[in-house]
């Protein structure tokens, strides 16, 4: 189904009754990599999941977005869909989504899958110190930009110019100051082998939230899919 938000047209799907779920996929990705889990609480719950603007069949924005312009389009896409206080679950960059959501809108409960949340400084591959110098020298900037294309990251490789500068803007705020101010009940699953959002910062998110509970399965960054019944019977319980 296509609703437009905000002037974009965005694609969602929408089955099952009761209680409200919202799920939302993480960068690159559509309603697909999501729709093993809402599968399996469509008997109880009304699962609802769209593809987030500039993925899957919705339309781009047309200009860069932060994740302050995601967050205004799903609050309005859910006040379309009369959609009130749900329980949100988001992998990856929607996890990010669903912190910024849940620290300004009422939720029910909220689940967070290899949710990249805390900046915590590290040193910077050989790469991107070489990117970033490029940037500084008078009259070759754009050069900067375009050896993005060879050594940048696969996400920032695969999307298009307006998404790319996207992915910039979405990804370099540190969300902490929202994570504490979520006060319900929220569940952090996470890979014990995820390189895109490390164990590490799941734990420190554990510990700057008022309700939350960390819990480690054996996989990568995919986590919640490589081990889809065990999270399954875990949310049944946390639901």
């Amino acid at each position: 189904m296509k609703i437009n938000v905000n002037n974009l047209n965005v694609n969602y799907i929408q089955y099952g009754t009761g209680k409200d779920i919202i799920l939302l996929h993480g960068w690159g990705q559509n309603i697909e990599m999501m729709k093993p889990l809402g599968d399996n609480f469509c008997d109880r719950f009304r699962i609802t999941i769209l593809d987030l603007p500039g993925f899957g069949e919705s339309e781009e924005p047309k200009e860069p977005w932060n994740i302050d312009k995601y967050e205004l389009l799903l609050e309005e896409f859910l006040k379309k869909l009369e959609i009130k206080k749900p329980i949100v679950m988001g992998h990856s960059f929607g996890g990010r989504l669903a912190i910024r959501y849940s620290a300004r809108n009422p939720i029910e409960k909220l689940v967070l899958f290899g949710s990249p949340c805390i900046r915590i400084e590290e040193e910077l591959p050989f790469h991107v110190k070489v990117l970033k110098r490029l940037k500084k020298i008078p009259g070759l900037n754009d050069f900067g930009e375009y050896m993005k294309q060879y050594i940048g990251s696969r996400d920032y490789k695969a999307a298009t110019p307006i998404m790319r500068q996207t992915l910039v803007e979405v990804v370099n705020e540190d969300l902490s100051k929202y994570a504490r101010e979520i006060e319900e009940p929220t569940l952090l699953i996470w890979g014990d082998h995820d390189d895109e959002a490390p164990l590490n910062e799941a734990k420190e998110l554990e510990k700057i939230m008022v309700d939350a509970a960390l819990i480690v399965l054996p996989g990568t960054h995919y986590a919640y899919l490589e081990n889809l019944v065990q999270v399954v019977n875990i949310l049944n319980n946390f639901f």
